[in-house]
């Protein structure tokens, strides 16, 4: 006998499993293994609603996380929490989470003003949208990266996704436009 026979006959669980010996040896695969089986398949099928779900409710994720974002950025000027306990509406459309993250943004340009008294208005809203759209694009990146994690930004959550953050991009700029228009009409006075 050669040694490769050998040593493939006085060791066969060298190139196989304990599990793959014990099925060989018994013909059976044991509880322990079916029961792990089992527990796999459950925690895949979880993830796989939760993925599932976490598509459907994009809208709602990139909404939420950035208005965490700008709430940080704005909590210094405002306080904490300043833009905590917002309900989340049942349109979860990119124009209604758009024109949601536009309104709640944009509504705080007068809290915002008051923490900086004296400040030349055009300097304050440029500032101001400033840290709302850095509040907004960090948000929408940690929103962007969750959705990624869960396998389900493509197709049509991405081009959801991605209509929301122009939406809200032109929003900022159409909002500043609008503030320093109307500043230079009211002679260096801030509207807000």
């Amino acid at each position: 006998m050669s040694m490769a026979t050998i040593a493939g006959v006085a060791s066969p669980t060298v190139h196989q499993s304990a599990e793959q010996d014990e099925v060989q040896r018994t013909g059976y695969v044991s509880a322990n293994r079916e029961s792990r089986q089992r527990l796999n398949m459950q925690i895949l099928e979880a993830s796989a609603k939760v993925s599932i779900k976490a598509g459907d409710q994009s809208q709602a994720v990139l909404f939420r996380s950035a208005i965490d974002h700008i709430n940080g950025l704005l909590a210094p000027e405002l306080g904490p929490d300043a833009l905590q306990g917002l309900a989340v509406s049942q349109d979860n459309s990119p124009e209604a989470t758009a024109e949601r993250i536009l309104s709640i943004s944009t509504g705080f340009l007068e809290g915002y003003a008051r923490q900086h008294p004296g400040e030349d208005p055009e300097k304050l809203a440029t500032d101001f949208v400033a840290t709302i759209r850095k509040g907004f694009e960090k948000g929408f990146n940690e929103a962007k990266d969750i959705l990624e994690g869960l396998g389900v930004f493509g197709g049509a959550v991405k081009e959801g996704v991605m209509k929301t953050w122009d939406l809200v991009q032109k929003g900022y700029d159409d909002f500043l436009a609008g503030k320093l228009a109307a500043n230079k009409e009211n002679a260096g006075t801030v509207e807000v």
